[in-house]
């Protein structure tokens, strides 16, 4: 049998508690250590954890006997964190987005092939049940040859943390593209199995965050609002990318804008088409005895993504599997974030190296 993984998460905000809940419901893994720079909130769930090893720095943390952590820190800080904890031999789960850019991911991904040491990204997304199903129906050729996507997440009134260091560039790299749209892009590339992404031509546009006072809401998540700090990203972004000449995909991604609020990607080949993460089942557009049909997919839940995500880190550790998001896949992903805000800064198309 396995021996148990030793796992450590550093930050222990909202999403550091999603992965030590993952964790807690996967078997052969010990929360064996904690890190946060808040105290109390550190003392709080070292109790709630039952994890005596507790710190507010990462470094002390990267010395304790464990075999690999999860990192769950504000993007500015992934490169950093990620390169140490590799340099001490730890394997990581990295939390989206992968890094503040394309260099900063590729210097990750590097390090991880120098010590030998297990990158997985945590692009959730792919684990959900209907990414898997429509991944399958790809892989047996379901779809044929897939020509187009749309990816779509529109929020009505959802910046998040105003004022904070979601809208703070420096601290996040960028709105809604970075936060959300990184979901997107990957959820869409890995469905699709579309992963050379070729040239980008988009537009970002901050018509709501900016004049924080102004904005109208009724929920904000990370909130409330510091009015005596930041907000200078986007907070809607559209734009067309190709995948040579063999396919493309548009997008919206948005944290406010005047309209309904809306969330899907599209697939579509020339034998089938079909839409993930929308509000109605999953449905496959295809021919049937000669004619249009539509069929309505049944399947049984595969279960929570955050633990499917969990269970394959750990396999990837003992050497079982690859890891469920590589680190060469979420460079691409970040390669063409990189591409979209630079073909909005510079109103022409980028093309991706």
């Amino acid at each position: 049998m396995s021996k148990e993984l030793k796992v450590g998460i550093i930050g222990m905000g909202a999403i550091g508690k999603v992965h030590a809940d993952a964790y807690q419901n996967v078997e052969g893994i010990e929360i064996a250590a904690l890190c946060d720079a808040l105290p109390d909130r550190l003392r709080e769930h070292g109790e709630r954890l039952g994890v005596a090893a507790r710190f507010t720095d990462y470094r002390e943390l990267l010395k304790s006997d464990i075999d690999a952590v999860s990192i769950c820190v504000g993007n500015a800080l992934h490169r950093e964190v990620s390169i140490a904890a590799l340099e001490t031999g730890k394997h990581i789960l990295l939390e989206k987005p992968m890094a503040m850019n394309a260099a900063e991911a590729t210097d990750i991904k590097e390090a991880g092939e120098r010590y030998g040491k297990v990158v997985q990204v945590g692009m959730v997304r792919r684990q959900a049940t209907e990414a898997q199903i429509v991944r399958g129906m790809v892989e047996r050729g379901l779809f044929g040859d897939i020509y187009h996507m749309r990816t779509v997440l529109i929020r009505r009134r959802g910046i998040p943390g105003l004022g904070g260091w979601f809208t703070t560039r420096a601290e996040s790299g960028g709105g809604p593209m970075i936060d959300l749209g990184v979901h997107y892009f990957d959820a869409a590339m890995y469905v699709s199995g579309l992963w050379n992404p070729t040239h980008v031509s988009a537009k970002t546009y901050a018509k709501f965050g900016r004049d924080m006072r102004s904005y109208r809401y009724t929920s904000m998540w990370a909130g409330p609002p510091k009015f005596d700090g930041v907000s200078d990203v986007e907070d809607y972004s559209t734009g067309f990318i190709r995948f040579g000449d063999k396919a493309t995909m548009s997008f919206e991604i948005a944290w406010a804008a005047n309209t309904c609020e809306e969330s899907f990607i599209e697939i579509l080949g020339d034998k089938a088409g079909t839409r993930i993460f929308g509000s109605t089942p999953m449905t496959l557009w295809t021919e049937h005895d000669d004619r249009p049909a539509d069929i309505t997919h049944k399947y049984a839940d595969l279960g929570k993504p955050f633990h499917a995500q969990a269970r394959k880190f750990a396999a990837a550790c003992r050497g079982e599997e690859k890891p469920a998001a590589t680190a060469a896949e979420g460079v691409t992903v970040m390669k063409t974030i990189d591409a979209v805000y630079a073909s909005s800064e510079s109103n022409r198309e980028i093309e991706i190296s």
